[in-house]
């Protein structure tokens, strides 16, 4: 999600001879600004609070529902527009990166289901011992 404050081709312009007359940048729209930079702030608070797995958990699905919002913008931007504008490959950055979202929470999720069915094993061993 980061690249996309980088890369230079949100949509190209094009004339009505078939010649590219404009290219425009994701952050020169004021909402995909936004939404990126909601979705980028949520990854990486996602990526550094590891030692939280449920607030992890939460921040990665948040994070993917932003992902999912800004692709589904996008799209109706190109169905409404198509005539004139062509989104470049990077238009699909925020659906690669929901989708990995996704794998993530379900990771942490697991890893948390993990975590406390051994700490309820650790419990019920230290139970046993009294």
């Amino acid at each position: 999600m980061l690249a996309l404050l980088f890369f230079n081709d949100k949509a190209v312009i094009v004339a009505g001879d078939g010649s590219i007359s404009e290219s425009i940048k994701f952050i020169s729209y004021i909402p995909y600004l936004v939404l990126i930079i909601i979705a980028t702030g949520l990854n990486l608070l996602a990526l550094f609070s590891y030692k939280i797995r449920v607030f992890q958990m939460r921040t990665a699905a948040l994070a993917a529902i932003f992902c999912v919002a800004l692709q589904i913008w996008l799209l109706v931007d190109f169905l409404v527009t198509k005539d004139e504008m062509v989104f470049r490959v990077s238009a699909i950055f925020p659906l690669l990166a929901s989708i990995l979202d996704v794998l993530a929470a379900k990771a942490i999720y697991a890893d948390q289901v993990l975590v406390e069915s051994a700490y309820h094993l650790r419990k019920s061993r230290h139970e046993r011992r009294k």
